[in-house]
């Protein structure tokens, strides 16, 4: 009898696994600006935010899209930073006013320059923590706050 193969999943380790998977060389996360981190964070934290959505219910696109932009909104980023931000470690809380403080040319649409640069500042540290292979600390930080945004579990 032939044995099933079963993929095997290392929790908290999607970039390792990148990395691995295309052979991508080592590089020194302190090499790393704050708005390089912040743009890693934002496509993980967009992808969080969308995963809970899609598994909160099928829906025409368009509403899961809506749904998600509101929890992704500077607005909200930064709502969740200050809910958070009592928790960081110092080096966490180090990551963070890397990206808050990093000048950036661009702006959000619906945010004021303090909640656009305070969700800039999460979005690093969330990209410091997904490329720190960190991802069990990001979700000890984010998922009771995600559990209040969103009714999930």
């Amino acid at each position: 009898m032939e044995e099933e193969l079963k993929p095997t999943i290392n929790k908290g380790s999607m970039a390792g696994y990148i990395r691995s998977a295309l052979q991508l060389p080592d590089t020194d996360i302190k090499t790393f600006s704050g708005l390089t981190l912040a743009y890693i964070g934002d496509a993980i934290f967009d992808l969080i935010i969308r995963t809970i959505v899609v598994e909160n219910g099928n829906a025409p696109v368009n509403k899961l899209h809506k749904q998600a932009s509101k929890l992704v909104k500077a607005t909200a980023q930064a709502e969740l930073y200050h809910k958070i931000k009592d928790y960081l470690t110092e080096d966490e809380q180090s990551v963070y006013k890397r990206g808050r403080n990093a000048k950036s040319f661009t702006s959000a649409k619906n945010a004021g320059i303090i909640e656009y640069r305070t969700a800039t500042g999460l979005e690093a540290l969330v990209g410091y923590l997904y490329l720190t292979d960190q991802m069990d600390r990001l979700f000890d930080l984010l998922r009771p706050q995600l559990q209040e945004m969103v009714s999930i579990s």
